[in-house]
């Protein structure tokens, strides 16, 4: 795969800005702490029962949150896309084995924040404390708050057409299993939906 770094770099400092603006001095030291991680489509970034270390930031790829049961179904927590941050904020927060996995959908390029080192720089520079913030606001309570109302509140349809408004190229990138997973529907249910809603095109 193809890797260019200054061009990925380039995308999470972007990444970072759109929540909050950081000086050149606060990007210079989140850019000293970046580690570049290629995975395969289908290896795994985290594991079920892994102490999480890293913060996450997908520069190329798409990768999926999952849980496994006894019986070894499996349900989509998450799918994460270009562009975004990912990992398991419990696990790092708590420094507890992590209830989940991730992995790679397509083959992705992965930059890695030691998180003991991020939240250090967080710490001690302003900026960054901002951005930690309005990052966690939008992430892991607004978003996660509107996914959990929109599981009861809207009907599986109404879920998938939001999920292709927010990612248009989502269906032709990630495999319908997974995409179901995460809606909490079946592949059936959601090839219904999607003869449906070609029918009303």
């Amino acid at each position: 795969m193809h890797l260019n770094q200054p061009e990925n770099l380039n995308n999470l400092k972007l990444a970072i800005k759109s929540y909050y603006p950081i000086s050149e001095n606060s990007w210079k030291l989140i850019e000293g702490i970046s580690e570049f991680q290629i995975l395969k489509k289908g290896e795994t970034l985290l594991q079920n029962g892994e102490i999480a270390k890293n913060l996450h930031f997908i520069a190329k790829g798409i990768l999926r949150a999952f849980i496994t049961d006894e019986l070894g179904n499996f349900y989509n927590k998450n799918l994460f896309m270009e562009n975004s941050f990912a990992g398991s904020k419990v696990s790092l927060m708590l420094q507890t084995p992590s209830n989940f996995t991730i992995e790679a959908l397509e083959d992705s390029v992965i930059i890695n924040l030691n998180y003991k080192k991020y939240i250090s720089l967080i710490n001690e520079n302003d900026d960054l404390k901002n951005f930690y913030i309005a990052h966690l606001e939008k992430n892991w309570i607004i978003e996660k708050e509107q996914r959990e109302v929109a599981l009861v509140m809207l009907n599986a349809t109404e879920r998938y057409v939001k999920l292709l408004e927010k990612h248009p190229t989502i269906a032709d990138r990630v495999p319908l299993l997974h995409i179901a997973s995460h809606l909490g529907i079946t592949p059936t249910q959601l090839s219904r939906i999607r003869k449906s809603l070609e029918k009303d095109l």
